[in-house]
């Protein structure tokens, strides 16, 4: 059976983002049409488009035609889910949202602005990541050599754009089998931003930005990526207090906390003034042995670790067959490709790759016409709630970062989510401030006699448990999904692990660090130079948005059939989708971009250069005569590449970002400035959209957080999304599963459970 086997959309999104979501309801069953222009979508001729529209069925309408748009308008009667870019989009159709929900009350319209809605501050409104990266802040915080902004060779925010609004969309389907009733979903980029960059926008923001001149290993001397003795790069996952010691144990520097300017804590290591130190003491230490040393002894210990290869036999490691994560298909214009597969696993509704991506119009007139949806009765009313996911019940004992965040995620969209941890608290989440947001906290002991029958009583009432734990853990534990399944049959169960649990690394532990090392993207960051760490934990907070996905497709399906199910997803999976167009292989496709140090773009007209008051990232590559023209430049200086460096570059940087970006888009050349984290969280239109959230810190200062991340017309979730003290809601939680006020003592006597206040509301110092 498959998770959205009778459900029709339609696909009017081009590009990468929008294609996307549609490619996630392929892969799970849905009828994706994918409606072209003549011209078809731009992104046909361009390496990713067979992965992103695989399964689908192309149908070409003429816009222009009254005959064709009555036909797509026809079409939209029946279907579940519309997808497009925006209201401009709509209206070269002859389209309007407004009219089509009214028209079509069961109707989920999902839109996916590029900026925001109405307004992208870049000519022809065009999506990009380069931009949107420039623009909200994310290349002016990754780690740098020289303290300049630095952009990423691969297209993360479109990736994250399209998972996130995948999240979106299927939890409003949720919605609707309870209210009968659709609705406007808006996911933008600037959305995706706020969700992909969360760790870098939980700051003060009256605070200096902090400088990033700290080498391309990032901040943390113990989780970074190092090299051995025999020249050879590794990573350390080396996060938290056990393991951090357990590092320094390892490579023979065990009485470096004893040093004053550490405190007595390790945590101090990440301390702007102890950096550089600090790493310098590890480096020199990890030199006096070869890699493989290294990586034996902290397999040892149980510190995850692993190689840095090239991303180029990424497809081939025999894990990422065994995940499923390899796949061939015949494309019709492309011959044989190879791919990654579904990223998630549903065991009882699995997703799998349908087919290729279609030729263009291959299905134009071959299309049967869907049945109109049912209308709601006439007295029906839409139902208003607290978030599409108002009414379930999450329980989510993952520690760290991915699983908290997914929780972080869940609780955005409405559902009660309740954070399972230690007596002592989830030993990251301080680091880990901005990902702990909005669940109700339970510390309870596990491995305690009496607590795990309370436990159970929890999960009756639960519709979800998430666990971030080592695959085995759970079940020596009493709490795998055999085991919960017996206490509620209806429940759903999501495991995230780094390798998952066959296949040769079946089983291992594994952190952001180590996938971003293994599956090569560190590698294509350094280019022919040293391994570059993204400053953002991409593997870790998209496998969040993969875990949020997984649920909601498992959620649906149990919405439809009263069956639950155990699913699961990995880090492996989630680095290998984020690496899309870049390893996906086929006869005469061009070689994906590799980055350097400070890596600033690739072409003379799409990259960055620097400007009086700071830097301006252009979007051009196909307009050499627009930058010539904007830039009163001769066009034979635009000839080759560094003679356009260098041109363009010189009539830059007199010019303020303001009057660069306002000639360069004036003349039609995508273009905006890099701006800061602090400049972002000032922006005016941003304030008004609710990018972030700006409250109060226990010591004097102020702390902002991502604010409002999707928009549902009639399910908007409002609030602030504050992370809970340390079994600061168990007594509440323990009298929601109907446990008796002697018996929750006992519990607390008894130390199974642990009751806690509010978390001190202070920011940690960045760990990334």
């Amino acid at each position: 059976m498959d998770a959205l086997g009778d459900i029709r959309v339609i696909e009017l999104a081009t590009g990468v983002a929008g294609p996307i979501v549609g490619m996630f309801c392929a892969d799970f069953g849905a009828d994706v049409v994918k409606v072209e222009t003549p011209d078809g979508d731009p992104e046909r001729g361009r390496p990713g488009f067979p992965m992103w529209n695989r399964g689908k069925r192309s149908v070409v309408i003429d816009p222009g035609s009254a005959e064709g748009r009555a036909r797509l308008r026809n079409r939209i009667g029946g279907a579940d889910m519309l997808i497009t870019r925006d209201g401009e989009e709509l209206a070269a159709f002859g389209l309007d949202g407004d009219e089509l929900l009214a028209s079509h009350p069961r109707l989920i319209l999902l839109e996916m602005p590029v900026y925001l809605p109405g307004h992208v501050p870049w000519a022809g409104g065009v999506e990009s990541a380069a931009l949107l990266g420039a623009y909200g802040g994310q290349f002016a915080r990754q780690s740098s050599v020289s303290g300049e902004p630095v952009e990423s060779v691969y297209q993360t925010l479109l990736y994250a754009h399209g998972l996130w609004a995948s999240v979106c969309a299927v939890a409003a389907l949720i919605e609707r089998e309870g209210s009968g009733f659709g609705q406007r979903v808006t996911v933008s980029g600037i959305n995706a931003l706020q969700q992909l960059t969360m760790i870098s926008l939980v700051v003060d923001p009256n605070a200096p930005d902090p400088s990033t001149a700290v080498g391309g290993a990032g901040r943390h001397p113990t989780y970074s990526r190092m090299i051995a003795g025999d020249g050879k790069w590794f990573t350390s996952g080396a996060l938290g207090p056990r393991f951090e010691a357990m590092f320094m144990e390892v490579i023979g520097l065990g009485s470096i906390v004893e040093d004053e300017r550490l405190g007595g804590s390790l945590a101090n290591m990440v301390a702007p003034e102890n950096i550089g130190w600090v790493q310098k003491a590890v480096e020199e230490a990890v030199l006096k042995q070869p890699r493989q040393y290294w990586l034996d002894r902290l397999d040892a210990v149980g510190i995850p670790s692993g190689p840095i290869d090239g991303r180029e036999g990424w497809l081939d490691h025999p894990q990422v067959a065994a995940m499923g994560m390899r796949v061939e298909v015949d494309d019709p214009d492309r011959g044989p490709v190879v791919m990654p597969g579904v990223p998630i696993n549903l065991t009882a509704t699995p997703g799998a790759v349908r087919g290729p991506a279609p030729a263009l119009g291959e299905h134009s007139g071959k299309v049967a016409p869907w049945p109109a949806q049912p209308r709601p009765a006439a007295d029906a009313r839409p139902l208003v709630r607290s978030g599409p996911l108002s009414g379930i019940r999450v329980v989510n004992s993952g520690p760290f970062l991915a699983s908290p965040y997914a929780g972080c995620l869940l609780s955005a969209l409405g559902a009660d989510v309740i954070k399972v941890e230690p007596r002592e608290g989830d030993p990251f989440r301080k680091p880990a401030y901005g990902a702990n947001r909005g669940m109700r906290s339970i510390a309870i002991d596990l491995k305690h006699p009496d607590s795990i029958r309370a436990f159970h009583k929890i999960i009756e009432g639960a519709d979800v448990f998430i666990d971030g734990l080592r695959p085995g853990v759970t079940k020596s534990l009493g709490i795998d999904y055999d085991s919960l399944k017996a206490i509620n049959p209806g429940i759903v169960t999501m495991s995230l692990s780094a390798f998952g649990q066959t296949g040769p690394l079946g089983g291992r532990g594994g952190v952001d660090m180590v996938l971003q090392g293994m599956a090569g993207m560190m590698a294509a960051e350094g280019g022919d130079g040293e391994p570059i760490v993204n400053t953002i934990s991409v593997c870790d907070i998209s496998t969040a948005s993969m875990s949020s996905l997984t649920i909601a497709l498992a959620l649906f399906h149990r919405l439809r059939t009263g069956e639950g199910q155990r699913t699961w997803d990995t880090l492996l999976g989630t680095a290998t989708y984020l690496q899309s167009a870049e390893i996906i292989r086929f006869e005469g496709r061009p070689p994906a971009i590799v980055g350097g140090v400070d890596f600033q773009g690739d072409g003379a007209f799409d990259r960055m250069y620097r400007a009086a008051d700071g830097w301006v990232r252009i979007a051009a590559p196909d307009a050499p005569a627009k930058i010539a023209s904007a830039l009163e430049i001769p066009e034979e200086k635009l000839a080759d590449k560094d003679g356009a460096i260098a041109a363009i570059g010189a009539a830059i940087i007199d010019l303020s970002r303001e009057e660069a970006t306002r000639r360069l888009n004036r003349a039609g050349v995508p273009s905006a400035s890099v701006r800061k984290v602090t400049e972002v969280l000032r922006d005016p239109r941003l304030c008004e959209a609710g990018f972030a959230h700006v409250y109060p810190s226990d010591n004097g200062g102020f702390i902002a957080t991502p604010g409002r991340i999707a928009s549902f017309s009639r399910t908007e979730w409002r609030g602030v999304l504050k992370p809970p003290g340390i079994g600061e809601h168990s007594v509440r939680i323990l009298e929601d599963a109907g446990i008796d006020p002697a018996t929750i003592d006992q519990l607390i006597e008894r130390r199974a459970v642990a009751v806690g206040g509010p978390m001190p509301q202070i920011l940690p110092h960045a760990y990334r």
